[in-house]
């Protein structure tokens, strides 16, 4: 191949790929608009529900995969958690610590 060619080649797997990325975040943004109707806009919460923004993704991890199995106490988070992929709960972890 020639090197022009191997150069647009690499640039539209490039693009392809920032697309992946895009459409992962926003996904991401997606799933995260979930939580927000308990939780407040934002993740800010107005009640006694915990806030969500500005939350460390570590904790947000562990408490979400303690719901998921069912050794963290809860109401309706178990039933929610279930609905979450690993992968989903971590990106969401990433979200809600990204927001201030």
């Amino acid at each position: 191949m020639h090197k022009k060619t191997i150069l647009m080649l690499g640039g539209f797997i490039g693009l392809a790929f920032s697309g992946i990325t895009g459409a992962a975040d926003m996904h991401t943004e997606v799933i995260a608009s979930t939580c927000m109707s308990c939780h407040g806009p934002g993740g800010k919460s107005q009640g006694k529900i915990p806030s969500l923004t500005g939350l460390h993704k570590d904790h947000f991890v562990k408490v979400m995969t303690e719901f998921k199995a069912g050794t963290r106490a809860s109401s309706v988070m178990k039933r929610l958690a279930n609905g979450y992929t690993e992968a989903e709960i971590e990106a969401m972890g990433d979200y809600f610590a990204s927001l201030k």
